[in-house]
């Protein structure tokens, strides 16, 4: 049996899992794809493979194009890049594994702190033999803005209640009385754009929130807020966020998810010196990535005993 596992961009897959327990041939991809030919070409002889998250997309022209491929396993417990119910009429099955959102929300306090501090700047400057660079906000007294509070969404304001700042929230199913209960602020969708200091998103992308953050939301926002998006690149148009940080109509964003991932070595955002990028890390840590990989193995090895486990329909 032939495994291949995709987008190890760190190449720690075989290092936090026993692969060697499956008795199988595990080829380690830490590269991204660029096309799906290249993703075909790669795959042809694999009747396994387990993809990170959403780096890899599987739609059923893909998927069409496997013959071999019996068992897709994905690092989480869904996966909106994998065509599942083409899956199923290919027969393949599609399993997923265990996740916990805590380093997202961490890793939005990190982005948070470097945008409003400028740390990056300060980093840089000791860096190069230089000193203070610019100022930065504190947060303490400043309105925390929370694109949607769910279960990410409601971690991150519990830090920032207690960093004394003031928590608002809006998403279109959202009740003053569920914000109430979660120590929130309920407001409408226009007041959230106005009144934030620091505006964070934590929505999940579909069709009815893509775009959602557009050139009239920054608009309605402070030249002196920092937008936040951990979430998903396409909630927030691109175009629109590189022309108000050009132009300064916001102070900064702090950015883990792109339009396109991995980001080009040309694109703007990594260049403006208003913007913090990383390259969506959100739930790249040992931990969470230990119980990806084991339970990956865990998956196969039950799919080899013929009673898969975590299928995902």
């Amino acid at each position: 049996m032939r495994i291949a596992i995709l987008d190890d961009y760190q190449g720690v897959a075989l290092s936090l899992a026993d692969w060697g327990s499956l008795g199988a041939d595990v080829h380690v991809f830490t590269d991204a794809f660029d096309s799906e030919g290249e993703v075909v070409a790669a795959l042809a002889d694999h009747e396994v493979v387990v993809a990170m998250r959403e780096r890899t997309p599987f739609p059923s022209s893909t998927l069409g194009k496997l013959p071999r491929l019996k068992l897709l396993v994905t690092t989480g417990p869904v996966n909106a890049a994998i065509d599942v119910d083409a899956a199923r009429r290919l027969g393949i099955t599609v399993c997923g594994t265990g996740y916990f959102s805590y380093p997202t929300a961490e890793l939005t306090w990190g982005l948070i702190l470097s945008a409003a501090r400028l740390i990056p700047q300060q980093v840089d400057s000791v860096r190069h033999g230089g000193w203070q660079e610019g100022l930065g906000t504190s947060l303490r007294g400043a309105t925390l803005g929370v694109l949607g509070l769910g279960r990410l969404g409601t971690a991150v304001t519990e830090v920032g209640r207690a960093f004394g700042m003031r928590c608002i929230a809006w998403s279109q199913h959202l009740t003053p009385a569920d914000a109430q209960a979660k120590g929130v602020t309920y407001v409408a969708r226009d007041e959230l754009f106005e009144r934030s200091d620091v505006l964070s998103i934590h929505v999940v992308l579909s069709e009815r929130t893509r775009g959602l953050v557009g050139a009239r939301e920054l608009g309605l926002m402070k030249p002196t807020a920092i937008l936040v998006n951990t979430s998903r690149g396409p909630v927030v148009e691109e175009a629109a966020l590189i022309r108000a940080l050009t132009e300064g109509s916001i102070a900064s964003a702090a950015l883990d998810v792109f339009d396109r991932e991995p980001l080009p070595s040309d694109h703007p955002l990594r260049s403006l010196p208003n913007a913090v990028v990383t390259p969506h890390i959100g739930y790249v840590s040992r931990d969470l990535y230990e119980v990806f990989y084991r339970d990956a193995v865990e998956d196969i090895a039950a799919w080899q005993a013929g009673t898969p486990v975590r299928t995902i329909s």
